[in-house]
């Protein structure tokens, strides 16, 4: 589980003209050409792929954490199950931090696609104001990373479980990748900005006060308190 510090927006996108030497290690020549490439990267990493699967918390909240995670990632499932909740009580209920997911595809290979499959159909519900509900309901019921256990059916089932209105509308939006789009935008982002595993965690601050870019492992509560602190 990685979490990567960007208070003041410094990432490698090769399109930008931004440099880097490696996660937390970035070099600035103050032009005008990063300065523009930063603000589009970073509004592109904090603002939703979807408009309706928006960010849960407050558009005021100081603090935005963002996940790349993929549906069939089996330490996803684990943050979901036994981290994210806290953090939402914690921190987004009560108006401090602001949280995001977007799609980064791992775990799919030429013929298992299924991950991208489950994020598409995440999207085919927020068309009808399940987006969370979805996506919870789809981690919820994940067997991990080497079982076949995403298929069209069990998609369709989800959708039941979170009581989409309309299932014949999911399932056409579902067979026919309506939102693959979406997921690809995601996922590029993930590789434009050099993740490689999921789920990884990229927090904004707005806080002109904080450090750069910087690496850590875990310890979720004392990050977002370091943060909380400099705002």
């Amino acid at each position: 589980m990685a979490i990567i510090f960007l208070p003041s927006g410094i990432l490698h996108n090769t399109s930008t003209g931004l440099s880097r030497n490696g996660i937390g290690n970035s070099n600035n020549n103050g032009n005008g050409v990063d300065q523009m490439g930063r603000a589009y990267l970073i509004k592109q990493i904090s603002n939703p792929a979807y408009a309706s699967a928006p960010a849960l918390g407050s558009n005021k909240a100081k603090i935005t954490i963002v996940e790349f995670g993929d549906y069939r990632c089996h330490f996803c499932a684990r943050f979901y199950r036994y981290t994210s909740g806290s953090i939402i009580q914690n921190f987004v209920d009560t108006g401090k931090v602001r949280f995001l997911f977007k799609d980064f595809i791992v775990n799919d290979k030429p013929g298992d696609t299924t991950s991208m499959l489950a994020a598409v159909a995440s999207y085919c519900a927020a068309d009808q104001g399940k987006y969370w509900q979805y996506h919870n309901e789809v981690y919820n019921n994940s067997k991990g990373e080497d079982v076949a256990w995403v298929t069209p059916g069990v998609l369709k089932q989800f959708a039941n479980g979170v009581k989409i209105t309309d299932i014949n509308k999911f399932s056409t939006c579902l067979d026919s990748h309506t939102h693959t789009n979406v997921v690809q935008q995601n996922n590029n982002l993930a590789g434009n900005i050099g993740l490689q595993a999921t789920p990884s965690f990229i927090l904004l601050s707005t806080s002109k006060s904080q450090p750069g870019p910087y690496l850590i492992e875990g310890a979720f509560q004392q990050a977002i308190e370091k943060l909380e602190s400099s705002v």
